[in-house]
């Protein structure tokens, strides 16, 4: 590639190197498992009305509204300029969680925290367009690895310092601060990628004709679902231009979503996210409506911990787990996903702060194993960038049903309702996904 003459031999360790150091340093955020308190807390003065219903669902709003043309701009400006659009999002956030006040200054926040989410796509796709395939495994494996271990010590460092030093949310958010902006910084060092998946692509003309040389195209499946999508575009175009991408990306959808056993998983995907998304987002919210932060030391820093570790270790079990995911995959989505809906269960009518925790755990550590096993199915048949095209369009499947969601219940301009019933919601989106699966099984749609 070239990127760096001296690092010619190892330029796949350069880039990993910094984005890891990026990733690191993203998510190494102490004050985040504790954002409700310090919102509802003395510094901002909030009520928990104000958090609930009128400041976070504006990070599902903004975070819909951007992914689909930042998802497209990454392409078009090949990563890094979106990698460093998010690194300075991610610092306007917590300015403005330091030092705004107000919900009209927290909406805001959220708006900037849902073009930071909407940016993920940068981060995780940025490292496939400076080093050679036979890297991708490896490379993926750092890349996602290190921002649970940023989070994990994040969450770990917030619980210590609030439990045992007595230090504030305000110091909290303070260290979070310098860590988004070492990332900030940290990604102007990234190596500028010279082709991306779609617009900057050099065999593009040879996909547009039939005939792909890609070498990310997966070659010992022949008959892939998308392995042989491409087709002869109408156009005729000379280069790849905007319209001629969409065009590609709707050809590639199409054929992709035409095979059954890849609906089957993307169905569960879209249905579990929006519940998952919609838990997390507000999960703090339940946890001060259990037990007020006045009435007693809260450990949602160590609970977020013991959850990333836990879903970690279930996500990386997946790949030494002798199973036949295709014979046995739908019988656990169906065990799985009633775990899940359980521990919601749990979490919504429990009077245990205790319990509650534990239930988060257990719902977390269910679906980062599922998800995994989702992510593997679908990404088993396909090649690099349809499975980046399809991870996408499920994610944003996910969040407009989680927009739907908080539209009608959580926003105060609709329902408004409390949190209790917000998880219900949750809850109610676990049983639709199991009766989903129990209607593909039934009606002999879904067959491995």
């Amino acid at each position: 590639m070239g990127l760096c003459p001296k690092l010619e031999n190892n330029n796949w360790k350069y880039p990993t190197i910094l984005l890891c150091i990026y990733g690191f340093f993203t998510y190494m955020r102490p004050s985040e498992p504790f954002l409700t308190p310090y919102l509802t807390g003395p510094v901002h003065n909030l009520t928990i009305e104000q958090v609930t219903n009128s400041i976070f669902p504006v990070w599902t709003y903004s975070y819909l509204v951007i992914l689909f043309p930042v998802f497209l701009l990454t392409d078009y400006l090949r990563y890094k300029p979106v990698i460093v659009l998010q690194g300075l999002s991610y610092v306007i956030c917590w300015i403005l969680l330091l030092f705004a006040r107000g919900v009209p200054a927290m909406q805001g926040l959220e708006f900037m925290y849902g073009m930071v989410t909407a940016t993920e796509v940068a981060y995780f796709s940025y490292i496939y367009s400076v080093v050679d395939t036979e890297h991708y495994q490896k490379v993926t494996s750092y890349c996602r690895s290190v921002t649970l271990v940023g989070y994990t010590v994040a969450s770990v460092l917030g619980q210590l310092l609030v439990s045992f030093a007595g230090v504030s949310y305000f110091y909290l958010n303070v260290i979070s601060l310098i860590s988004v902006s070492i990332a900030f910084i940290s990604s102007f060092v990234l190596p500028m990628p010279r082709k991306s998946m779609f617009f900057h692509k050099k065999s593009m003309e040879d996909n547009v004709g039939g005939t792909s040389e890609d070498p990310t195209v997966t070659s010992n499946n022949p008959d892939a679902p998308c392995a042989e999508s491409e087709t002869k575009d109408p156009s005729k175009s000379s280069g790849p231009t905007f319209c001629k991408v969409l065009w590609l990306l709707g050809k590639d959808l199409k054929a992709c979503y035409s095979s059954m056993q890849l609906l089957y998983w993307s169905l569960w995907w879209a249905l579990a996210t929006a519940g998952y998304n919609q838990v997390v987002n507000y999960v703090q919210v339940l946890w001060e409506h259990v037990e007020p932060e006045q009435n007693a030391t809260i450990y949602n820093g160590g609970v977020e911990a013991i959850a990333t570790f836990l879903g970690a270790l279930t996500s990386f079990s997946v790949g030494y787990v002798k199973v036949n995911w295709e014979l046995s995959g739908e019988l656990a989505l169906a065990i799985f996903s009633a775990v899940s809906a359980g521990s919601l269960f749990l979490m919504d009518y429990s009077i245990n702060i205790w319990m509650c925790y534990a239930g988060y755990l257990i719902f977390k550590s269910s679906y980062m194993l599922l998800i995994t096993v989702a992510t593997f199915q679908i990404a088993v048949n396909l090649s690099m960038e349809r499975y980046a095209l399809m991870f996408g369009m499920n994610t944003f499947v996910a969040l407009a049903l989680q927009t739907i969601i908080t539209i009608i219940v959580v926003d105060g301009r609709g329902l408004g309702l409390d949190i209790i019933t917000q998880v219900l919601t949750s809850f109610w989106c676990m049983e639709v996904t199991l009766q989903s699966l129990r209607e593909f099984s039934s009606s002999g749609v879904c067959t491995f």
